[in-house]
């Protein structure tokens, strides 16, 4: 035997213990430490038929490739980091098909701002400008309240014009042929909205632009004929019917057995005047209307009312909560000197002759008496801009917000000779706090 081979073999044989060895006592050390968590295997996946290869995706090779060592261990998948789900776009208003339940959540800010549209005048009935927020004061049920906000802005109107078609068949003439006057008292940015009443109110447009082309097709579809004006007498030989034609009383609201009754007798028919009802129709729609604008009734009646379902307490009321101010054009007897002022006036057991002028006084608008065309058309021109420049007060309320009874306001201007027409109180709404 050749004994450098020897050598070699034990030399072999020597440095194949001490691997082993040295296997062994690492294998040894390792067990004293906890293991980690062992990696979770990925799910198969059922669409792939050969080996996958990192870098090159999946194969059709059967096995390893050439580099590749079958004594290294398997490697862990690398875990990719979660990735941000794409952000749906933010949504700023809420869905306008979904009630208060379905969002979730109702933001509720309780104010005590108060808004009250003044308007000043002099001796002469004239606007007075130049007027500072040191020139007023507020009270409310007799306590004073200091200003938060003051401002002389022109503003938007928001108007809801009612037309009276009650009135006597002169009186309506006049009325129809100032109609085509009312698009030239507004601006484009004021909005209108149209009504009639007679034996109950009806709704001949919506809001639509005050300039819009709407408004002067639905003015002449509003033009009436009115009531003929008679004199009603219940006795003596010229009480009956004493024009016949075919057997029957030309006026059937004469024919004996009907409305009159039978007999020597007649019951004269009652007049309807449906003031309150259109008032209270033109509200509602009013209340829809945006904030920041000024909110207004435009009636242009008599006064008359008989034969309404709302009541003047329920109508004011509703006027009052709603921040909205009635304006009129008083024409036919209420326009008339000294007729005019008895006609407010109520009489016990009869109907309302001008109930339109309480209504202007209680909620801060202006009345404006005409009998001729001329005098009509001025007084559209001659409101809009009263109502338009007026003074707006602003102050905080002292009265609890769950306080709903009414809240008288005195508006008072230190400097002589001038008269101050604003509201004479409101009622808290809900809306406001919201």
């Amino acid at each position: 035997m050749n004994p450098g081979f020897k050598v070699e073999v034990l030399g072999a044989v020597l440095c194949a213990g001490l691997m082993f060895g040295g296997s062994a006592w690492a294998q040894q050390q390792q067990q004293t430490v906890p293991d980690a968590p062992a990696p979770q295997s990925p799910a198969p996946l059922s669409d792939v038929s050969g080996p996958i290869t990192p870098g090159l995706g999946a194969g059709t090779e059967a096995g390893p490739g050439p580099n590749s060592s079958s004594d290294q261990p398997p490697q862990a998948p690398a875990t990719q980091p979660p990735q941000a789900q794409p952000s749906s776009p933010i949504q700023t208003t809420p869905p306008e098909n979904l009630n208060a339940q379905e969002l979730g959540y109702t933001l509720r800010v309780q104010t005590t701002y108060v808004e009250v549209p003044v308007t000043v005048k002099d001796t002469k009935g004239n606007l007075v400008p130049g007027l500072t927020w040191r020139d007023f004061r507020v009270f409310e049920n007799g306590v004073y309240q200091p200003l938060k906000v003051f401002s002389v802005d022109p503003m938007p109107l928001s108007i809801a014009f009612v037309i009276d078609q009650s009135v006597t068949a002169d009186v309506m003439s006049r009325v129809n042929d100032s109609l085509g006057a009312i698009q030239g008292a507004l601006t484009p940015y004021d909005e209108l909205a149209i009504f009639s009443y007679a034996n109950g109110a009806q709704e001949r447009t919506g809001f639509t632009g005050a300039q819009s082309a709407r408004v002067p097709a639905v003015l002449a579809l509003t033009k009436a004929t009115g009531t003929e004006e008679i004199i009603p007498i219940n006795s003596g030989p010229l009480a009956g019917c004493n024009v016949h034609v075919n057997g029957n009383c030309a006026d059937p609201n004469l024919q004996p057995g009907r409305s009159v009754g039978g007999g020597p007798f007649i019951t004269i028919p009652k007049e309807i005047h449906t003031l309150n009802d259109a008032i209270l129709a033109a509200a509602k729609e009013l209340s829809t209307r945006p904030k920041g604008r000024r909110r207004i009734i435009y009636v242009i009646s008599d006064g008359k009312e008989a034969g309404s379902k709302a009541s003047y307490r329920d109508v004011l009321r509703y006027l009052q909560t709603n921040n909205i101010a009635v304006w009129g054009t008083l024409v036919g007897d209420s326009a008339r000197w000294g007729e005019g002022y008895m006609s407010r006036f109520h009489l016990p057991f009869q109907m309302y002759d001008n109930l339109l002028i309480k209504y202007i006084y209680a909620t801060g608008g202006q009345p404006d008496s005409e009998k001729d065309l001329s005098g009509i058309e001025k007084s559209y021109a001659k409101i809009a801009i009263e109502a338009r420049n007026q003074y707006t007060l602003v102050y905080s309320t002292h009265e609890s917000v769950l306080d709903s009874k009414f809240r008288n306001i005195d508006v008072r201007v230190e400097r002589p000779g001038l008269d101050v027409i604003a509201k004479k109180g409101y009622y808290p709404s809900a809306d406001d706090l919201r």
